[in-house]
């Protein structure tokens, strides 16, 4: 506190010459014509006997120190109160949905979805899809997993897409808009790809729609904004598409990643032996093709375990998360890319192989902590 004080008050004489016209070190005396040291004048307090100038410098320091420890206190009660309210109204407008998740558990973009809503303690009901199938989203026209239905008073919104999902949900709790309006923010575009193939985009998908003042309290600046998208972005397009092919690397890895699959999806008792095997057949056949498609090396583990070490070095030693004291949201998206490994080769692999053991570690951690 005292410390504090010495910040807000830098020195008593200063804030005694400030308050009184006491003379601080290395501050030249004033007459009344404000000429330093001009003769014909000399100020009261540079006539004053020595031990009157003494016990007054003296009484303004501890009036000053005081001061300083009052106002330290009032800012740090202040800041405590500006917390609470934070959470408060967090927890308020989390209260005011009910969110219902459709994915596939073993997804990486439905883990990702899992993970923001697990940390930020937002409660959801799970709907796992038959991957074959698909009864489950048969309401609706975009085929894709995650889903997220949300419903908010009388209005029921579904939002497509992770890294829409996550954006717009965060952009909810933060500024408090409506969610009707947030996904206006995010509309959906469709295009043909390389392969002629139609396929949707969404506009904006790793922008939060805030203020200034709320961009501000959330980031601190610029750069820690721009560093979140950037790694959100990279998530997506670069190291979801080394889960595959280092999962079914090899006809044993594809057969345990499919054991894995058919264990934790939805499927019935002869729909999960078929699909454990010819699906880990036809994965294996597949992860090559997908090998060629991203130019990846010769032994896809040099691709993850470059990524993985990239990751690291792009968070730092001077922070444990990209977002600094807590995981912002690239934190959770890499994390939750990387969670549908674990069990299998592939995961063992990178934790040993790699630096970024540490930080999942803690990422793991702060989830499992977040308030219930």
């Amino acid at each position: 506190m005292a410390q504090a004080a010495r910040v807000l008050c830098p020195g008593g004489r200063a804030l005694a010459w400030r308050l009184y016209g006491i003379p601080a070190p290395g501050l030249p005396v004033q007459s009344r014509a404000g000429v330093a040291g001009a003769a014909g004048g000399r100020s009261p307090a540079a006539i004053a006997p020595n031990g009157s100038r003494r016990l007054l410098g003296a009484a303004a320091l501890a009036l000053g120190g005081a001061m300083g420890l009052y106002y330290t206190a009032r800012c740090h009660l202040r800041s405590q109160d500006l917390r609470a309210e934070r959470s408060a109204t967090q927890l308020s407008l989390s209260d005011r949905l009910q969110l219902t998740l459709y994915q596939y558990k073993t997804c990486p973009f439905c883990s990702k979805v899992r993970a923001f809503l697990d940390f930020h303690a937002l409660p959801y009901q799970v709907v796992e899809v038959n991957p074959v199938r698909r009864a489950e989203i048969k309401f609706s026209s975009y085929r894709k997993v995650p889903i997220l239905l949300v419903q908010e008073g009388e209005s029921l919104q579904q939002l497509n897409d992770s890294s829409v999902i996550i954006s717009a949900l965060k952009t909810y709790l933060v500024s408090g808009q409506p969610l009707e309006v947030i996904i206006t923010y995010y509309p959906p575009m469709k295009s043909l790809n390389d392969q002629g193939k139609e396929v949707t985009e969404f506009c904006n998908k790793y922008w939060l729609m805030l203020d200034e003042k709320e961009a501000q309290q959330m980031y601190g600046g610029k750069e820690a904004r721009t560093e979140e998208m950037k790694w959100r972005q990279w998530a997506d397009d670069w190291l979801v598409h080394l889960v595959s092919p280092n999962v079914y690397r090899t006809p044993a890895e594809a057969l345990a990643s499919f054991d894995y699959i058919v264990r934790e999806g939805k499927f019935g008792a002869v729909e999960g032996a078929v699909a454990k095997y010819l699906g880990a057949a036809a994965m294996y056949l597949i992860s090559k093709r997908l090998k060629s498609r991203h130019h990846l090396q010769d032994d896809v583990r040099e691709d993850l375990y470059e990524a993985a070490n990239k990751w690291v070095a792009a968070v730092g030693k001077d922070r444990p998360f990209m977002g600094g004291q807590k995981p912002n949201l690239a934190d959770l998206a890499v994390y939750g890319v990387l969670r549908v490994m674990e069990g299998l080769e592939a995961f063992d692999d990178l934790m040993r192989h790699t630096r970024i053991q540490p930080w999942y570690l803690r990422v793991e951690k702060a989830i499992a902590g977040a308030p219930q």
